[in-house]
């Protein structure tokens, strides 16, 4: 029977809810309910918070992977996400992903085989399939928004693999925080040319054509094949930003 993940509940059978936490607080339709039960909510949101941080406060150096749960053992970026996660390893840094199945769980296995830290943070969905085997910390979080602020608060970068609307998510997510100074120094890493290519030519001539982006916005975005290149892109970045802090 399958497990599904509240926050740090486990549901099965009949206990499946048929709605998500983050689909009762964004829907509005009804009666005012919801001036009785939003306050409630703040308290459940701030206990979030207070776990994910509790969870990552002594993580250290880390670097965030993002990438497709769709993605299974035979496609061949599964064996790049496992070489990621080694990689990263090796360099000194802990996983963080989503915590699911696919590309997210080559990197938690790769990063568990080099025998470093792998954490994933996994989220309340109507398919929710847990934590995968590989995964040594794990925060199960019920609202999207706290989950992503941990990805970002608790990273070095971002490595992204490819993936289909929450990976873009959480692509365009850092890179608005990148482009409005929200963060600093904070390389964003696309591994796959093939896949990533077309997104890259459309930003250039359209997007940047349209003036709707700076052409070096496009800049923040570095792409690769080769995960070494990728890891070495990150600590390339953390050197540089930790030479620049005052002695």
């Amino acid at each position: 029977m399958n497990a599904y993940q509240r926050g740090p509940v486990t549901l099965r059978g009949a206990h499946v809810p048929t709605t998500t936490t983050d689909q009762r607080l964004l829907d509005s339709r009804g009666a005012a309910d919801w001036l009785h039960t939003d306050p409630w909510r703040v308290l459940r949101i701030q206990a979030e918070f207070v776990e994910g941080f509790g969870a990552l406060a002594e993580l250290g150096p880390a670097v965030s992977v993002f990438g497709s749960a769709r993605l299974g053992q035979d496609h061949p970026m599964y064996a790049v996400g496992e070489e990621v996660g080694e990689r990263l390893v090796e360099a000194g840094y802990a996983v963080i992903t989503g915590g699911g199945p696919g590309a997210m769980e080559a990197v938690n296995k790769g990063a568990d085989r080099a025998g470093g830290t792998s954490v994933g943070l996994g989220i309340e969905l109507p398919f929710e399939q847990g934590l995968n085997a590989y995964v040594h910390i794990g925060v199960n979080f019920r609202y999207f928004f706290i989950r992503k602020t941990m990805f970002v608060k608790s990273a070095e970068g971002f490595i992204v693999l490819p993936g289909g609307f929450g990976t873009f998510d959480e692509l365009f997510e850092a890179l608005t925080l990148v482009q409005t100074t929200k963060v600093t120094s904070f390389p964003v890493v696309l591994i796959g040319t093939a896949y990533w290519s077309g997104l890259l030519d459309w930003l250039r001539e359209v997007a940047v054509a349209e003036g709707t982006i700076g052409p070096g916005d496009v800049d923040l975005l570095h792409l690769t094949d080769d995960p070494a290149e990728a890891v070495r892109i990150i600590r390339t970045a953390d050197e540089e930003r930790q030479a620049r802090r005052p002695e």
